[in-house]
């Protein structure tokens, strides 16, 4: 197993869960007010979107992370079919939130609609940032790769910039466990395939604002779960952190908004530059499924 793909799906559950707690949380003064700097996992409170969630669990987007990594495992790789079936089963008795790109998916797939015809219209970040796992298993297959990550995310989220936003990121995840760091890889990924494009310029934007304060520079564009807001703040964190897994996942928190897409996308990068010593030791330990995600990663081999 390689350590950096290993840390590469670990980082992204991780800042899902660092995210738990104050996910959606627009106000980066009640975030510090209620909890201070978010440097540990912390318990959802009752007035959460996650509030039948514990410290340490992950959050609707994570879980359905978690729900692609068990179906490569158990599917010897990426099939749409068994994908979606574990989907519509986890949601048709979830104790969990349900957005609205999950509420429509779910309302299209019991009208009979096929797992390539059943996505929202949604363009959150969220359906593009679970990818995780599908980068792990087709790591030596980029192009089947990148076909994977397309399907997956239209399954949920029909968006264009959304299912363009799974394959940028799964490019640059490549190119970063290839040895290309993080910055590098966004800048040759946005030059590439994306050149003259909305997200090349937004990559180009979030690069050129590192050197501003990480809660400056989300909320100057934007905490919200829309990819347009979303994308850019994600490169400011990679590029202003890009050595320093720990401090990027606690800025994107402390951000506020869609805090826990930020961070599993920037948790899988960064994870795959750093490898597992980029970790904390304590939050791997306090991640609820981390041992049953480190064997499904043995699993997949």
């Amino acid at each position: 197993m390689s350590g950096k793909a290993k840390a590469m799906v670990l980082g992204s559950f991780i800042g899902d869960s660092l995210a738990l707690g104050a996910h959606w949380i627009y106000s980066t003064e009640r975030i510090v007010r209620e909890f201070g700097r978010v440097e540990h996992f912390i318990e959802p409170t009752r007035n959460s979107y996650h509030k039948n969630r514990k410290r340490g669990e992950l959050t609707h987007y994570g879980d359905q992370t978690f729900l692609l990594l068990e179906s490569l495992a158990a599917s010897g790789g990426f099939d749409l079919d068994d994908f979606s079936a574990r989907w519509q089963d986890l949601f048709g008795a979830y104790d969990g939130y349900m957005d609205q790109a999950t509420r429509e998916t779910v309302k299209n797939f019991g009208m009979g609609k096929g797992p390539l015809e059943s996505g929202s219209p949604s363009s959150d970040l969220s359906g593009a940032v679970r990818i995780a796992s599908l980068i792990y298993a087709l790591r030596h297959d980029p192009e089947g790769l990148v076909n994977a990550c397309r399907i997956q995310t239209a399954m949920t989220h029909g968006s264009t910039l959304t299912i363009e936003a799974g394959e940028f990121f799964a490019r640059v995840c490549l190119k970063v466990l290839g040895g290309t760091s993080p910055v590098r890889a966004v800048q040759e990924v946005a030059g590439g395939r994306f050149r003259d494009t909305r997200m090349g310029g937004w990559a180009a934007d979030g690069i050129a604002s590192r050197d501003r304060e990480s809660v400056e520079a989300v909320m100057n564009f934007g905490q919200g779960s829309h990819t347009m807001e979303a994308f850019p703040g994600i490169i400011h964190i990679i590029a202003r952190y890009e050595d320093d897994l720990k401090e990027a996942l606690i800025q994107s928190v402390m951000a506020g908004g869609d805090s826990a897409a930020r961070a599993m996308a920037v948790g899988m990068v960064l994870g795959a530059h750093l490898g597992m010593e980029g970790i904390p030791e304590q939050w791997l330990a306090d991640l609820a499924p981390s041992r049953e995600i480190l064997g499904l990663l043995e699993k997949i081999g």
